[in-house]
């Protein structure tokens, strides 16, 4: 039961895990100009401090959730934790980019490991009449991790040391390990044979890595390389999907994607997280460039939407188990995008209270009907013997479409080189890419009330 001590702790353990590569992923963007400072980094360093850790994580993370369903969800996250924590020490005592790009990489690795099962742990131990309200608190607590990456990042940076920013995830690390062991018990398939699906991971890894790596280096590759390694990529995933239909112990089971459910509500989460990516990214530019807010007034105004996650996104998870998810899952998104039609007219000389706070209040109140959910309702309509790879398929459906969106969205609007340097040309993208993203919200919501049902029935039998 989620009230019990037992349940309480699997939850806290899977937050604090998750949490801690959420914040990583966001705190680092407020930490790279002074890093850039400190270790004479060019602008390509720059880059590849951010994306070689996305990129592995992206890669890995289907195989990481696959291989917690096999080899035992607790086992595999707890290894996924000191993996990251271990890296994250060598980020810190990075005396170059070429090592710090090194250690993001591998960092990028164990967070592949926990993330996916973070989920997969709660989905196997928590009863399922309470899963939904387990999930809201995840998504809540986890949710305020990733929002208070620019505040905690900009607090550190001014005031410390760009190092913390990645020592912080020691004692963090340390304290999710001593949870877990505490807390969570062991979870597994017990059906799964001896054998691995080699093959299987290989492909998917390769697929997710070389679409990942067009998307985030599209810039430097140019059109027609980028298209050619995003074919390429799209390839390898078409060539992954006819292996796995074709062996006998699919790593990624065909019939997980039979369910209208599952398929449907990981559709909604490619657009929908597709938007949320790109409305974090152009509104903290906005606020820096072209409002002129420091690193922790930028962190600072997200402010709302920590707050609303906090305090409402169980209750988003209580209310889905109550009514069903097709009317969250269909109006959230369209509330988030009311919300950031709001904020598409922010620009030069607008207070925070009639330019931001509206806005962003609305884009949380959607977020909080949304999030917990939609994530269960993936959980839910696969059996409880793949958590860890349902988890690990919704967790890259969801890091693809922020990487797509924040990769193509800027090249879209008219933004490149140094523009984003530049108040006038930025802002006017800017209004453009926030009604592209309301646009795909509202498509998300139409999914929703098209696919998604308010029972099982489209799930796979346990």
């Amino acid at each position: 039961m989620l009230s019990s001590r037992t349940g309480r702790g699997i939850v806290t353990a899977a937050v604090l895990g998750s949490g801690m590569a959420m914040l990583d992923g966001t705190v680092v963007n407020v930490a790279l100009v002074r890093i850039g400072a400190d270790l004479h980094a060019s602008l390509t360093d720059l880059q590849w401090i951010t994306n070689g850790y996305l990129l592995t994580m992206a890669a890995l993370i289907l195989l990481g959730g696959s291989l917690g369903d096999r080899y035992g969800r607790r086992r595999v996250f707890l290894v996924g934790v000191v993996w990251f924590a271990v890296a994250s020490a060598a980020c810190g005592l990075a005396q170059t980019p070429g090592q710090l790009i090194v250690a993001r990489v591998v960092q990028g690795i164990g967070a592949a490991l926990l993330t996916p099962g973070s989920l997969a742990m709660i989905e196997a131990s928590i009863r399922p009449l309470d899963r939904a309200k387990a999930i809201g608190s995840w998504s809540g607590l986890g949710g305020i991790a990733s929002a208070a990456g620019p505040f905690v990042g900009g607090w550190l940076v001014q005031y410390a040391s760009w190092r913390w920013a990645f020592l912080l995830n020691i004692p963090l690390g340390a304290l999710t390990v001593w949870m877990t062991l505490a807390s969570v018990p062991e979870t597994r398939d017990e059906e799964a044979v001896h054998g691995f699906d080699t093959a299987g991971a290989v492909l998917a890894t390769l697929a997710l890595a070389v679409t990942t790596y067009g998307l985030v280096q599209s810039e430097a590759l140019g059109m027609f390389r980028t298209v050619g390694v995003i074919v390429a990529g799209l390839l390898v995933g078409a060539l992954f999907v006819v292996v796995e239909d074709r062996t006998r112990h699919p790593m990624v089971p065909p019939s997980l994607f039979a369910s209208r459910q599952f398929s449907g509500a990981n559709l909604m989460t490619l657009l929908t997280y597709a938007a949320l990516g790109a409305v974090m990214f152009f509104l903290t530019l906005q606020l820096q460039t072209v409002l002129r807010y420091g690193p922790l007034a930028a962190g600072l105004s997200t402010l709302p939407l920590t707050v609303l996650m906090l305090f409402l996104a169980s209750r988003g998870g209580a209310l889905a188990t109550r009514i069903g998810p097709r009317i969250p899952m269909t109006v959230g998104p369209l509330v988030c995008g009311v919300g950031v039609a709001l904020l598409a007219g922010l620009g030069a000389g607008d207070s925070y209270w009639l330019g931001v706070f509206p806005g962003i209040t609305v884009f949380g109140l959607g977020l909080c009907l949304l999030v917990a959910p939609l994530t269960a309702t993936v959980l839910g309509a696969a059996p409880d013997r793949y958590a860890g790879v349902a988890s690990g398929v919704n967790n890259a459906v969801a890091r693809a479409g922020s990487l797509l969106a924040v990769a193509a969205l800027p090249a879209i609007v008219g933004l490149s080189g140094a523009d984003y340097q530049r108040p006038v040309a930025f802002s006017r993208a800017y209004g453009t890419a926030m009604w592209i993203c309301a646009a795909l919200l509202a498509v998300g919501g139409a999914i929703s009330w098209a696919l998604i049902r308010d029972d099982r029935a489209a799930a796979p039998p346990t």
